[in-house]
């Protein structure tokens, strides 16, 4: 399983602690007071780190080095914005997300990569999606018969630049629509795939797990 580290002992990441370790996961949690951590559960047995959670040394011990996600989930816009820069920028994490509070602000950080959750629509479920592995979340919606999902995908850096077709062709999935500057667009026969943008995709989940292979790795160059 992974490990995910969440700065902000608050509501919400007091929910994504126990859901992460209730999935199997090791967690570790920051905050600056260390009565913050009254608020977990008696029999949270991840991780509790006292200190600023952009800090690099603090983020070493809650195990930033081998996280698979990181989420800043802080009552600050600016320390969770340069909590999640650290945590992609120095410690190269794979998937992070920052609670952003200004919209203003939200579309910033969107445009330099950084995937935001703005508070006033915010929900720790929203926060799931962007860092649980694609098999460990049931998507944005799921047609009755339950083999296809409509979910968020994450795509290798290589695909900067790449048709959506070529995703499409790739990982046998329909791209429904993108999330670009913090909005949602239709994708036209010419759009390609932007840095910052979250492409949403129509999948059978019965290939939940090819898929996420197949767009982790560079477009393969056609002869």
């Amino acid at each position: 399983m992974a490990h995910y580290v969440i700065m902000g002992c608050g509501r919400v990441g007091v929910t994504l602690a126990h859901t992460l370790e209730d999935s199997g996961h090791s967690v570790a949690i920051i905050d600056q007071d260390d009565r913050a951590f009254r608020r977990l559960r008696r029999t949270f047995a991840g991780r509790k780190v006292t200190g600023i959670g952009f800090d690099r040394d603090t983020m070493k011990q809650a195990g930033i080095e081998e996280a698979y996600a990181f989420a800043a989930v802080s009552s600050g816009d600016n320390s969770n914005i340069l909590a999640t820069r650290v945590a992609r920028e120095t410690f190269h994490v794979p998937h992070v997300v920052a609670r952003i509070y200004d919209p203003g602000r939200a579309e910033i950080y969107q445009r330099l990569g950084i995937p935001t959750v703005a508070a006033v629509r915010w929900s720790a479920d929203q926060v799931l999606r962007r860092i649980l592995p694609e098999s460990g979340i049931s998507g944005d919606f799921r047609e009755p018969s339950g083999r296809l999902v409509l979910t968020e995908v994450d795509l290798a850096p290589e695909w900067l630049g790449h048709p959506l077709s070529a995703i499409e062709k790739a990982a046998r999935v329909r791209v429904a629509y993108l999330t670009r500057f913090g909005e949602g667009m239709l994708p036209t026969p010419t759009t390609s795939y932007q840095e910052g943008d979250t492409v949403h995709v129509m999948m059978n989940m019965a290939d939940a797990a090819e898929v996420t292979r197949a767009l982790s790795m560079a477009p393969v160059k056609e002869s």
